[in-house]
């Protein structure tokens, strides 16, 4: 098994170093890259990647679901490893991977844990450990075998969100889905700049589109009318938390 760990990036100059620190920290032999694939930052993240280690590539079409595929279409891994630049996976996750691959499952995501001490983002968490659909996004990292990620052909880039639930939801008919029983660190900083109800609504109303069949660019309309774009600084939130499992 050799994993390539993709990491779409947009203005994450302030953290991808940290993140991509820590995966080549915790490594095992099984890494075999860590590649950063960017929407056109404004900022320095390419470079930054690029300088701790990772190989850098400026995606030729924007959005998360683009940038993930053109990533996975560069990629020399067997195992795709699809990671948020605001989310910590634990520091077995290569292992963690080997293992649920060992048991026959073709694609898998980790629990949810809040770099927060907001007890509410507790109740968040918690339902993750369910293995429901609305219990499983990218925010929790995603493992998936680079051919069965090909014969899905990848991500919906029409999906300009929620395209890591179209993804597993197609997967899952095909493949048996591995609810790791670790969790992820993911950063707070979308319930800060707005408020935890008013992020949890809009979660509500948009995931309820999902599942009514509304096209994702007025899924993508209505979640930016009702909350805000965090803007936080996940390095600041963090702060030695890399260290912390």
């Amino acid at each position: 098994m050799q994993v390539s760990v993709i990491i779409p990036t947009f203005n994450e100059e302030r953290n991808i170093a940290k993140l991509i620190q820590f995966l080549f920290k915790h490594a095992t032999p099984d890494l075999e890259e860590i590649i950063v694939c960017d929407g056109h930052s404004h900022d320095d993240t390419l470079a930054i990647a690029q300088k701790a280690g990772a190989t850098a590539l400026l995606s030729p079409k924007t959005g998360r679901a683009a940038q993930m595929n053109y990533a996975a279409s560069q990629a020399s891994g067997d195992v795709l490893y699809f990671v948020h630049a605001d989310t910590i996976p634990p520091v077995s996750y290569l292992p963690d991977i080997q293992q649920a691959l060992a048991e026959g499952y073709l694609l898998g995501s980790y629990q949810s844990k809040f770099i927060s001490n907001n007890p509410l983002l507790k109740i968040n968490a918690f339902f993750t450990r369910f293995d429901r659909e609305e219990c499983h996004g990218g925010d929790q990292t995603l493992y998936v075998y680079k051919d069965f990620f090909d014969e899905l052909k990848g991500y919906r880039e029409d999906y300009v969100i929620m395209e890591d639930f179209e993804l597993i939801k197609r997967a899952r008919k095909r493949a048996a889905f591995k609810n790791m029983p670790k969790k992820v660190r993911i950063s707070a900083r979308k319930y800060r700049e707005n408020s935890y109800l008013r992020v949890n609504f809009a979660n509500f109303v948009v995931f309820n589109m999902y599942r009514m069949g509304f096209q994702p660019k007025t899924l993508k309309k209505t979640y930016y009318k009702l909350i805000k774009h965090p803007k936080a600084d996940f390095e600041k939130e963090t702060s030695s938390s890399y260290q912390v499992f």
